[in-house]
């Protein structure tokens, strides 16, 4: 049986792709994926006596028949068939990288172009190796734009993931410390994520660039398809207000976001700037942007007790960390900040945490809190808990306050305000 097979029977409507065995419906189609703590071809037989149509395997644990495809991986196999699918139509895919900000541009964007197209986003944080062939896969035939999301934390990873999605446009967030322990260097970090920017080039794609952003300016400018913003735009940002909320005015209609800081300014730039190059009205885009509310410890305001908290600890580098400590400075009214550490550092694990301390320092901060073993080996005068179930909200002075809480997904800081 070959992918091409696989794939029309996939087309036909007789069962979509699934890879958890805990989530079947009757006629999925399960590709028995493995990793590091888990392997699917062990969970292929259950998928069947739940009701798939077909299990796709890459080890010799069931029978062949009709109804059990074994290939020689699955992964490979999965990403094949993505390949086939994105084949198939020819609508914009914008593929979104970059360190920091990549899912909440790409909420930006979706609420903005859905006030005109039919459009398909990467779910969740679908941005790897195997979330990117599962978004492609959910492209029907009434989408009109797809939106993609491409992450890295290793060289090579980008240009793999272009080959799947093959976008036609796309564009960087912006080049920060991420994943330093894989990456070893900013200069790694930029190298790879320049990949996608290769990709366009190669393929006749444009690409829309931050011009206020000098990394992204060199490293675009080769490219033949290249929108810079804001020079692009025909109208000029007034009012301009960044905390606690991101206001503005852009040819007198008034622009509000649940979104804060000058970083999110820029990732709400792009949505301004990719809008308009699809021809979306100015009131159209403004109601789209207003329309994204963050979620799911991203740049969320909550309201806790009679406090203003700030949770953006769905995941932390020293980039995004120092941009939102830097941001929540300008804020007026007593600020307390939880900081939790910061993971896959490598070398520059202690030497980065340490920066954050400093930076605290600098910008006078009297009110923090550090989370974490990592802060725990920096020198400093703050409160420091070694994990976060330690950590006792009431020694803060908590009263009609604005909470920074920034950190490593692994930390788990919101649960601290989960009741």
């Amino acid at each position: 049986m070959s992918k091409e097979f696989l794939y029309k029977y996939l087309q036909q409507g007789k069962g979509k792709v699934t890879t958890d065995s805990r989530k079947i419906q009757k006629g999925d189609v399960f590709f028995a994926l493995k990793g590091d703590n888990f392997n699917g071809n062990l969970f292929a037989k259950d998928a069947l006596e739940k009701g798939c149509s077909m299990v796709v395997i890459d080890e010799d644990i069931l029978p062949k028949s009709k109804h059990v495809l074994r290939v020689e991986n699955v992964l490979s196999f999965l990403q094949e068939i993505a390949i086939l699918h994105r084949n198939s139509f020819n609508i914009p895919v914008i593929a979104i990288g970059g360190s920091n900000g990549k899912t909440t541009t790409k909420e930006l964007l979706f609420y903005v172009l859905a006030r005109k197209f039919r459009v398909h986003k990467t779910p969740g944080n679908f941005n790897n190796h195997i979330g990117v062939p599962l978004s492609i896969l959910g492209i029907n035939k009434d989408t009109e734009i797809a939106i993609i999301e491409l992450g890295t934390n290793s060289l090579g990873e980008i240009a793999q993931l272009c080959q799947i999605a093959q976008p036609n446009f796309g564009l960087i967030t912006n080049i920060g410390k991420e994943h330093l322990e894989g990456f070893g260097s900013l200069e790694n970090i930029a190298k790879e994520e320049s990949e996608l920017f290769l990709w366009l080039h190669k393929n006749g794609g444009t690409a829309f660039v931050n011009g206020n952003d000098e990394w992204l300016m060199r490293m675009s400018r080769s490219l033949t398809n290249r929108i810079v913003f804001p020079e692009e735009y025909t109208w000029t940002i007034q009012n301009k207000k960044l905390m606690p909320k991101i206001e503005f005015t852009l040819n007198g209609i008034s622009f509000f976001s649940d979104l804060m800081g000058d970083y999110n300014f820029q990732n709400i730039q792009f949505a301004l700037g990719v809008g308009h190059y699809f021809k979306i009205e100015l009131e159209e885009i403004q109601k789209g942007i207003a329309e994204y509310i963050p979620k799911n410890q991203r740049s969320q305001w909550v309201k806790w007790r009679n406090n203003d908290v700030l949770l953006d600890c769905y995941n932390a580098n020293p980039s995004s960390m120092e941009l939102a400590v830097h941001n929540f400075s300008q804020l007026h009214g007593n600020k307390i900040l939880i900081l939790g550490d910061m993971f896959e550092l490598g070398k520059e694990e202690i030497s980065e945490h340490q920066k954050i301390i400093d930076l605290c320092e600098k910008l006078d901060f009297k009110n923090v809190s550090l989370v974490g073993t990592r802060f725990g080996k920096c020198k400093h005068n703050y409160r420091h808990y070694p994990k976060t179930e330690m950590v006792k909200l009431l020694e803060m002075n908590t009263s009609s306050s604005f909470i920074l809480v920034k950190g490593s997904r692994g930390m788990k800081l919101e649960s601290l305000f989960s009741s």
